[in-house]
């Protein structure tokens, strides 16, 4: 039947070879998949090569299309200050500024950060010291374990720089995004307060 035929050879005269027709089909096998092995080697589609601006430094990395900037700032970069909390978008641990916004790292595929400017924690300080956040968090112990701590001051930066610190209640609401499971909060708030008179938005 024609339906049965494929390149003029029906599948009934194939298996009548036999003997004749397995010894090729063995010594093609082999050389087919080392090809397909080899291609997926060096050809991986998962695989990317891009450039990131991390704290003003240019990096180049290869990274899995599915990674994220967070995992990418820990696991390729050793930028541990980035915390992994939720991993879910819901607790702001992983904030992270990115041309001047801030941003969830968890949520943020590194190859969608190539081409911009990411500023984590570590970045925050310059040579003249401590950033006044961060200063402001030491003088008011805005802290206890520490762990959201680093995302509680690059959203508290963030918070300053957007204008919303008229008063606590502004203060918490745009700080919502941020939890603290030792319940600093007051303390935060008392911060960002004095952080943001010393960076002309009090």
């Amino acid at each position: 039947m024609d339906d049965e035929r494929i390149l003029d050879v029906s599948r009934r005269s194939f298996l009548s070879a036999g003997a004749t027709a397995l010894p090729v089909v063995a010594a093609i096998a082999p050389a087919t998949a080392k090809t397909a092995t080899t291609v997926g080697k060096h050809m991986d589609p998962r695989i990317s090569n891009i450039t990131l601006e991390i704290n003003g430094r240019q990096h180049r990395l290869a990274v899995d299309t599915r990674m994220t900037l967070l995992d990418a700032l820990r696991e390729k970069l050793g930028l541990t200050g980035s915390k992994k909390g939720c991993d879910h978008g819901q607790c702001g641990a992983c904030t992270v500024h990115v041309d001047g916004e801030r941003h969830l790292s968890c949520l943020t595929l590194a190859v969608a950060a190539e081409g911009t400017k990411v500023v984590t924690i570590e970045g925050l300080e310059d040579s003249s010291g401590l950033h006044p956040m961060q200063q402001a968090f030491i003088d008011h112990d805005a802290f206890q374990c520490g762990y959201c701590t680093p995302g509680q001051i690059m959203s508290a930066v963030a918070c300053v720089h957007e204008g919303h610190v008229h008063d606590d209640a502004e203060i918490r609401e745009y700080m919502s995004g941020n939890l603290c499971r030792c319940a600093a909060y007051p303390n935060i708030v008392a911060a960002i307060k004095q952080a943001a008179a010393k960076m002309g938005q009090g």
